[in-house]
């Protein structure tokens, strides 16, 4: 199974829709700073941390210029129920076709999405790549990889996978 896309790695263009049936392109974004994560499930414990986290940073997401989505291989009728219960704010994309999760390398042995995050730069290049099953750190590393380098062309680093070194 292949590894993550590394930093440095040209983003690739996916087209989706997300839970209101509305066409969603990567493309869309071009020239600002993406959180484009990968997570599971929805309506389950950890995608469900997750998530809300990601909800709960919007504003600082939203003042450095990003835009977070999430991606799973749900369909928008199960995203839009997972958006609603908990006051997501936020596009999530279904992928239930698993295009978007496999050009990503973000696809599990199960069929469903490992939990993976990109940061990719406004200049649609992948600046960090973290994969760690654990929700927890996921948020916090975009938030400060989009602070550090969202806006900033150089990449620096390479893919991890697990905790991020403080």
């Amino acid at each position: 199974m292949a590894d993550i896309l590394a930093p440095g790695t040209k983003a690739p263009d996916f087209s989706g829709v997300d839970q209101d049936g509305q066409p969603v392109r990567l493309a869309d974004f071009a020239g600002r700073p993406i959180v484009l994560y990968f997570y599971p499930a929805d309506m389950t414990t950890g995608c469900t941390m997750e998530a809300c986290a990601f909800r709960d940073e919007q504003g600082e997401f939203q003042e450095l210029g990003a835009v977070v989505l999430g991606v799973s291989v749900q369909d928008e009728t199960s995203h839009r129920e997972f958006r609603a219960k908990h006051s997501l704010n936020f596009p999530l994309i279904a992928d239930p076709a698993k295009e978007i999760c496999r050009a990503y390398n973000a696809l599990g042995l199960l069929g469903v999405a490992k939990r993976v995050t990109y940061v990719i730069g406004p200049d649609g290049v992948i600046v960090d790549a973290f994969k760690s099953i654990n929700p927890k750190p996921h948020v916090e590393r975009a938030l400060r990889v989009v602070r550090e380098k969202g806006s900033n062309h150089a990449v620096q680093g390479a893919a991890a996978t697990g905790p991020h070194p403080a």
